[in-house]
């Protein structure tokens, strides 16, 4: 058993002062309102439960600070993706994630939703080196596993075939559910699926996923762009979310990754599912704002994602989902803290239903912030300091199942192993 005694800690919500948290196993056993004992670990300043990413492209975090010379849009930005996967092999992949999940612990993520369509058909040489490097890096993983068949569609709907960049992402459904079905997993890694999107998949593609899969996690990137939008209702007559509803996706376990450009009916539509925001890369490929508050309204669960990792700072996508809001609206005061606090903390998206909150029976996931540094100083080490004052670099301690996988020290070596492995992907 290990025991941590916490200055200040965010407990369903609220801001407890003084408080002791027993681990065991990787579990908390006891959390009470106690003084330190000899032999307690102490966290100073403010303790979060973990926090998670519900929507990652590991191989993404190679593009950071290399795409933005030429400006153009989404579809510019494509193109550079393309040729960084196309340098990738399992090698190479399985040292830029470890790096990069290592990236996200020392932010305050313990897991990740990894959105997975870099293949190596018909092996799972690609999705074995994520999994190992969530293995190594000490983070938890969802991974889901990707369909994706077509190229994308034209303006009247119909599906392209694929470019020779696109091969490397490609499978039919057959071989997907194969290839899925023979996934294996070790540490704290679980399986999920994933459909790319209505342009890279037909209705009755969906379908079949939805039967295979029984009740594991099932994301989807929905109304990215309004271009998808169009292309989907020439060739179906419906919106996204409309087909997919009809496909029989939407609900408890289905997350709609961005969902930025929705008509009311599709609001209405998500309510009970989840939906995945991920405002940094929203605005770095000029996306647009979602209807966040809109979608929470309507009965949608928010959870929250770094998508192409253009930043990794868990702190600016929260405050960010209530700053692209009030841009919007030109008004104050959309969303509280704590509420944004809960769609950063909550791991139900991902099947991780134990995590997420300090709480007897839950993971052991801690995230401590200094409350005295330049930016957090003055501030209360509450939930306000969390979500409006602080940065990633407030992060001091991460512990993932009562186990330390960051301490403050540790960002310096990251960076030297970052810069060489993306170095040699781009050579």
């Amino acid at each position: 058993m290990t025991s941590f005694w916490l200055e200040h800690a965010v407990i369903n919500g609220s801001i407890r002062a003084g408080l002791r948290v027993d681990e065991t196993a990787g579990l908390i056993t006891s959390v009470g309102e106690q003084s330190a004992q000899p032999g307690d670990t102490t966290l100073f300043g403010l303790t979060l439960p973990g926090i998670a990413n519900g929507h990652s492209h590991a191989f993404h975090r190679a593009l950071r600070g290399r795409t933005h010379a030429r400006g153009g849009d989404f579809w510019a930005w494509r193109e550079q993706m393309y040729a960084v996967a196309a340098g990738l092999d399992a090698q190479h992949y399985y040292a830029l994630a470890t790096a990069f999940y290592a990236e996200l612990l020392l932010a305050g993520y313990t897991a990740v939703g990894e959105f997975h369509y870099l293949h190596r058909d018909p092996t799972t040489v690609m999705a074995d080196a994520v999994i190992a490097a969530a293995k190594d890096a000490g983070i938890r993983l969802t991974l889901l596993d990707t369909l994706y068949r077509h190229g994308g569609r034209d303006a009247e709907g119909n599906a392209l075939a694929p470019s020779s960049e696109q091969q490397l992402f490609i499978s039919d459904v057959d071989g997907w559910l194969a290839r899925h079905d023979s996934l294996v997993f070790t540490g704290a890694a679980r399986r999920g699926a994933a459909i790319h999107s209505l342009r890279a998949v037909d209705p009755t593609d969906v379908t079949r996923v939805v039967e295979a899969t029984g009740d594991e996690p099932l994301h989807a990137h929905v109304s990215e762009q309004p271009a998808e939008n169009r292309q989907v209702e020439a060739a179906f007559g419906r919106s996204p979310v409309a087909l997919l509803r009809h496909a029989g996706a939407l609900g408890p376990r289905f997350t709609a990754v961005h969902a930025t450009h929705l008509t009311p009916g599709d609001i209405t539509e998500l309510a009970g599912s989840f939906v995945c925001i991920c405002p940094t890369t929203e605005r770095d490929l000029g996306d647009g704002i979602g209807p966040s508050r809109a979608l929470h309204a309507a009965g949608s669960r928010l959870t929250l994602g770094s998508d192409s990792h253009a930043v990794i700072d868990l702190f600016e996508e929260m405050r960010a989902v209530e700053l692209d809001e009030r841009l919007a609206t030109q008004e104050r005061g959309h969303w509280t803290a704590a509420e944004l606090l809960t769609a950063a903390t909550r791991h139900d998206s991902l099947q991780w239903d134990d995590a997420g909150s300090i709480a007897v029976g839950n993971r052991a996931d801690l995230v401590t912030i200094a409350t005295d540094r330049v930016r957090t100083a003055g501030t209360g080490a509450d939930e306000q300091t969390a979500v409006f004052a602080a940065v990633a670099e407030d992060v001091t301690q991460v512990l993932v199942d009562g186990r330390v996988v960051f301490r403050e020290g540790d960002r310096e070596q990251l960076g030297r192993d970052l810069d060489d492995v993306i170095a040699r992907i781009w050579t």
